[in-house]
């Protein structure tokens, strides 16, 4: 199956950006959806953001709508998360996954962790006030 490799965490201050990226191992064209869901220790791993390619659409968690966009490059095989306005509350460990499709989270209008089986190990993003 698909291997993911999540890159581009680290630490900033308040209001600053970053870009994550998460490479494949191999063309992704079985896994239509793609996310980001991100972890803090003791707490549920949270949708941050997700893609499905089938119909273009893309779902964003509350607390990240109108800072955080999410963009795919198939030739490159890599997902993206753009970062911007970055809070403290946006720390944590962020993990990209895949799947065959968003069908929960296209039902939800946001993402939904069980939509996916296939997880990278993570980058950590840290936010400093």
């Amino acid at each position: 199956q698909v291997q993911l490799a999540e890159s581009g965490g680290g630490s900033v201050q308040t209001g600053g950006s970053l870009r994550l990226s998460c490479t494949a191992s191999e063309n992704t064209h079985r896994s239509n959806c793609m996310g980001w869901f991100r972890q803090t220790p003791g707490k549920e791993r949270e949708g941050v953001a997700v893609f499905w390619r089938a119909n273009g659409g893309t779902y964003y968690g509350d607390s990240v709508k109108g800072r955080f966009t999410i963009s795919q490059d198939n030739a490159k095989m890599t997902l993206y998360l753009q970062m911007n306005g970055l809070k403290p509350e946006d720390t944590a460990m962020y993990y990209c996954a895949a799947a065959a499709g968003c069908f929960r989270s296209a039902r939800a209008g946001r993402p939904d962790r069980s939509d996916f089986a296939v997880w990278g190990q993570g980058t950590q993003v840290t936010v400093s006030s």
